[in-house]
């Protein structure tokens, strides 16, 4: 009989310490202060949007015109620069020596130019001075020989055949002197034009040779690029990351920043607006912006531009309640109250209101 009570007894006890073990785990949760506030607002219509931070002419993401090995390395983060100097340089050495053999090539053409441009050489002009006189001499040998035999033809004291001879002599002797004097009349005119043109095509040919090479040469070279923002042309570039070092092996391809540089002497906001905010975005909207961290720093915005073509969201924060397929409206935004000793960083993000309330200003964060 005492065996009938042993299992609704050891029943009864499982009971009573499953009991005990659920009542003594069901404390309350101990709410621990966050490390950082999140952001708040007191307005009570406004939209909300992330923002990068971001140089007035944009990001210019740079990368080498060519691929090749890194030889020099001119700059480094933090240097401003103009627009035009050298950032870095690659291995020129073969591109170099080509253009100093199209150099030469050039100075033959030229040389040869102006060979034919100054013909005759003074030297050749007394040569065939002497071959044209030496004709006239011999023409006038052969035509006394000539007379003489016609002469004694006639009183029946030479042959028919020394007087034949002696006129084809003179003849032979007339068209030498003939053709001295045309090899005299070509010689001083000089080098013929078309010629001269050939050679002038040639020197040409060469000039333009050596200027393709110097320009890949000069691609050789990543230099500042000339911005325009705002109507003027930007004078100054801070250098925001170098992404290269001089030994490295760098390729001509699309997306491969080696230099960043940006004008940060203003310093905008790039705000995306979620397609469901776009109705209640108003330009003229007071706008103010928080950084990551640290919720008591809160910036002024000012309105710069808008562009209107609604994108894909990129700039992902995080936030596990955010959709990746959503599209996005992007406003820039310039700081316009940062104090010295807080200032905001290229590529900081910070949570931006934009006050939406009509008639209302701008509620500041708690």
């Amino acid at each position: 009989m005492s065996r009938s009570f042993i299992l609704p007894v050891v029943s009864l006890c499982l009971l009573l310490f499953a009991v005990n073990h659920v009542f003594s785990r069901q404390r309350p949760v101990e709410q621990t202060t966050p490390p950082t506030a999140p952001p708040e607002t007191n307005v009570s219509d406004c939209v909300a949007g992330a923002g990068i931070v971001e140089p007035k002419t944009e990001n210019m993401l740079l990368g080498s015109h060519l691929p090749g090995i890194i030889e020099k390395v001119n700059v480094v983060v933090g240097q401003v620069v103009q627009p035009g100097q050298p950032l870095f340089e690659l291995d020129s050495r073969q591109i170099a020596a080509d253009v100093e053999v199209k150099r030469a090539e050039l100075d033959a053409a030229y040389a040869e130019l102006g060979r034919l441009e100054q013909m005759p050489r003074p030297e050749d002009v007394p040569p065939i001075v002497a071959q044209r006189r030496e004709a006239e001499a011999v023409v006038a040998e052969m035509q006394d020989a000539y007379d003489r035999n016609l002469r004694l033809g006639t009183s029946g004291a030479s042959t028919e055949e020394k007087l034949v001879s002696s006129r084809t002599k003179l003849d032979g002797a007339k068209a030498q002197l003939e053709r001295m004097r045309a090899e005299e009349a070509r010689l001083l005119a000089g080098a013929w034009d078309a010629d001269k043109a050939l050679s002038r095509a040639k020197v040409q040919s060469a000039q333009r040779s050596v200027e393709q090479l110097e320009t890949e040469l000069s691609r050789y070279t990543v230099n500042a690029p000339n911005v325009i923002s705002d109507g003027e042309t930007v004078q100054k570039l801070e250098v925001l990351q170098v992404n290269v070092r001089p030994g490295e092996a760098v390729a001509a391809a699309p997306g491969n920043a080696l230099i960043i540089l940006g004008d940060v002497s203003r310093k905008h906001v790039r705000v995306d607006i979620d397609e469901h905010d776009i109705p209640r975005f108003r330009k003229d909207a007071p706008a103010m912006g928080i950084v990551r961290g640290e919720s008591r720093y809160q910036y002024d915005l000012k309105f710069v531009r808008l562009e209107p073509y609604v994108i894909p969201k990129r700039s992902l924060t995080g936030d596990n309640r955010e959709r990746v397929d959503t599209r996005v409206l992007q406003a820039i935004y310039e700081v316009v109250n940062e104090p010295a000793d807080r200032p905001v960083y290229i590529g900081q993000q910070l949570d931006v209101f934009i006050d939406v309330t009509q008639g209302q200003t701008a509620s500041k964060p708690n």
